[in-house]
């Protein structure tokens, strides 16, 4: 029993405190942060403590629900992390295979001509519209929609097997515009 006018002797519990936190952790280094973490709460919530009852099975529930709650946070985190590697691993192989299709794609895109590859570039990755980017190339509408039609009908060919990629193969000279030497 503590008298109203003097504090709880919480100095007094550190053994019994340390042995059960031992015994749940079965660990030293565990066992001290949750004696640790039991004290910080037991502050925190002094204002719960009804005086006149026993001290120790206070601060030995608040050190158990702390050692619970570890215990549920671990398991909790040990789950995520499972989730993770194993969404990880059923992810790899589509993802190697998106990575090895846009490979193939690029190595394709590269063989296109300088005139073709800025032209399909400005208005299927970059978003423009024709009218944009005729005005980015300095180059007449008509150019430039001959341009993304000759880029892309060639990515088709090569797409199927048409044709082994070439690299700067210019196919023809358009009426009205340079697209190439």
């Amino acid at each position: 029993m503590t008298d109203k006018t003097s504090p709880p002797d919480v100095l007094g519990q550190l053994g019994a405190l340390r042995r059960y936190a031992l015994t749940l952790t079965r660990n030293r280094d565990d066992a001290e942060d949750l004696v640790h973490d039991t004290l910080v709460r037991a502050i925190e919530r002094q204002h719960q403590f009804r005086p006149g009852l026993s001290l120790r099975p206070w601060l030995l529930s608040i050190l158990h629900n702390g050692f619970v709650d570890r215990l549920r946070a671990r398991r909790a985190e040990a789950r995520r992390n499972a989730e993770i590697v194993h969404g990880e691993t059923a992810e790899l192989a589509p993802s190697q295979d998106h990575a090895l299709r846009l490979a193939e794609v690029r190595r394709a895109f590269l063989t296109l001509p300088e005139e073709q590859r800025a032209a399909l570039h400005l208005v299927s990755i970059e978003g423009l519209s024709y009218e944009e980017a005729a005005a980015s190339l300095g180059i007449p509408m008509g150019t430039l929609v001959s341009r993304v039609s000759r880029a892309r009908a060639r990515l088709r060919e090569i797409e199927n097997g048409e044709g082994v990629a070439r690299d700067n193969v210019v196919p023809f000279k358009a009426a009205g515009g340079s697209d190439g030497p």
